[in-house]
């Protein structure tokens, strides 16, 4: 019997998920980028990991700042288009961020709700031991994840986005822990469903997957411009571990 592919593996790949999500907002991503850089007072010289960077949005911005930066993507296609933006400072990798990593960074990135996505608590412990094992000493990690408590008292259960002609029809709900995003739509005389599941973790939960690897909280912010989290009207959760 052939494993059915893990959602997060068919949708990344695909041209409708860039299709779908082209109109993401780079200003923001620059902003977070700037405002974490000088909270950490990250050194010129350091080595920073962007993992599950996607086409690499934060890596190219990080890289024009002058930083060594390497992103990690499991998706083929993303690495691929990531790919086209490499230098001497700056490398795409392909990688599970489930496999362990084979050098040492000094900051290490899981930014845009790249967590959570595994039916089994073991998997995402083990990412966030290969994130602690993949840091140098005194490296820190930075996960950006959503604040599920404000995502699901606010989930808009039905939306239509109409993108370079297809109708993408997006359902969420809750479904067995995790908050399901549902995509159909018609596309090259095909109809196409896709999935993006993340499992709802609030603070304390994730932070028993923290203790459990040995991972500190020094510092939790509530969105970009890194002001104070608040578990009811905060849009992001953003973690700086050490």
């Amino acid at each position: 019997m052939t494993k059915t592919k893990e959602w997060f593996v068919s949708w990344f790949d695909t041209n409708y998920y860039h299709t779908l999500y082209k109109h993401r907002d780079y200003k923001e991503a620059e902003n977070f980028m700037q405002n974490l850089i000088a909270f950490l007072k990250v050194k010129k010289d350091a080595l920073l990991l962007d993992l599950a960077c996607g086409k690499g949005r934060h890596a190219i911005y990080l890289n024009s700042l002058g930083y060594n930066v390497i992103g990690a993507d499991l998706s083929k296609n993303s690495i691929k288009k990531a790919k086209k933006h490499e230098n001497e400072r700056m490398h795409f990798i392909e990688h599970d961020m489930r496999n362990p990593f084979k050098i040492k960074f000094d900051i290490i990135l899981n930014l845009f709700t790249s967590f959570g996505f595994f039916e089994d608590d073991a998997e995402d412990i083990a990412i966030l031991k290969n994130i602690k094992n993949g840091l140098n000493k005194n490296g820190i990690a930075v996960i950006d994840f959503m604040n599920c408590t404000h995502v699901i008292s606010n989930l808009v259960a039905e939306e239509i986005q109409i993108i370079d002609g297809i109708t993408f029809k997006i359902n969420r709900y809750l479904e067995n822990g995790f908050i399901v995003k549902e995509i159909n739509f018609e596309a090259d005389g095909k109809q196409h469903k896709y999935f993006e599941k993340v499992k709802s973790l609030d603070l304390q939960k994730i932070n028993l997957y923290l203790n459990s690897v040995g991972f500190k909280i020094k510092h939790t912010f509530g969105n970009y411009q890194l002001e104070e989290f608040n578990e009811q009207t905060s849009d992001r959760l953003i973690l700086v571990l050490e």
